[in-house]
């Protein structure tokens, strides 16, 4: 599914992460939600590598990379260890500073690396999100049973793991197509790849732990940084699928405007899967906002500033 992109398995101390890249220019990480893998940017990460030095990594647990063990407070699989384990991944390739999209709990990831590492961050594209303190206290009735799965792979181990391993190919397609837009479908490729990593133990488990991370200690994360009123610095594009939750009961561009001083969005026409659903669009809209219009991209090597 990545012609001509190169592969790469890079040792951090958060976990050995696998990753494809491929391109000259301006480098952007791309980074893939649950229950997915880097496949998710199929049909968009060639396009962008024609002005675009991609990376497509699998977030830490996922696909072929491996995390941390497992930790009571579930830090292992906070946002904010997934954000510095792919931080030292760009290092690693040459990249000191870079644009970030996020698709999903990649989005998530995404974002706290932005609030973390802002020298590092120069462009954020956040896909079908609101940050996820955000997301927690809007949750009603309505939400939750449209989410049931927060709760659910956040219950504590082994029952969600126990009840997915029962039968991970069943799980996984009903979850994706419950997410997908009216009449829509996803690549038979990256349907097998998403299923060959989903049967892993280890990667049900680091499902799981990223999302007990988000019912705690990514909260705290979050909460910590609304009161100390740090935000967003760099230009942030939310996108978000128009046949979704988002954009219906909320509206995210009012909610990320809370987090950053330069955003700008839309909605995408299909479900959640907007990179697969909808890919002209989504790659459209993503290379117009990495096009480096306004200075804020960096090369290769640069240094940080000071």
């Amino acid at each position: 599914m990545f012609e001509g992109f190169a592969q790469a398995r890079i040792a951090t101390d958060w976990g050995d992460i696998h990753a494809v890249h491929a391109g000259e220019g301006p480098p952007v990480l791309l980074l893939h939600g649950f229950p997915q893998t880097h496949g998710a940017w199929h049909r968009i990460a060639a396009g962008l590598a024609r002005s675009h030095a991609i990376v497509a990594a699998d977030l830490p647990g996922y696909g072929d990379s491996t995390g941390l063990a497992p930790d009571p407070a579930h830090a292992a699989y906070s946002k904010r260890t997934m954000a510095a384990a792919l931080v030292a991944v760009m290092a690693h390739l040459g990249f000191e500073r870079f644009a970030v999209a996020g698709h999903d709990r990649g989005g998530r990831v995404a974002y706290r690396m932005a609030l973390d590492h802002p020298h590092r961050v120069a462009r954020l594209a956040v896909l079908d999100i609101v940050p996820t303190l955000e997301m927690a206290e809007m949750l009603d009735r309505g939400m939750a049973l449209a989410n049931y799965h927060w709760f659910f792979l956040a219950q504590p181990h082994p029952l969600p793991e126990r009840l997915i391993a029962a039968d991970p190919d069943f799980y996984l397609m009903h979850t994706i197509t419950s997410w997908l837009g009216r009449s829509a479908r996803l690549d038979p490729a990256a349907l097998a790849e998403y299923s060959r990593c989903f049967r892993k133990p280890t990667v049900i488990r680091a499902a799981c732990e990223d999302y007990r991370a988000g019912m705690t200690i990514d909260l705290e994360h979050d909460r910590v940084d609304r009161a100390a009123e740090r935000r967003i610095a760099c230009p942030l594009l939310a996108l978000w699928a128009e046949q979704g939750a988002d954009g219906k009961v909320f509206d995210p561009l009012a909610i990320w405007r809370r987090w950053g001083d330069r955003v700008a969005g839309r909605a995408i026409a299909g479900g959640h899967f907007l990179m697969e659903e909808a890919p002209n669009a989504t790659l459209d809209a993503l290379a117009r906002f990495f096009s480096d219009e306004d200075g804020n991209q960096v090369s290769r090597s640069s240094p940080l500033p000071p």
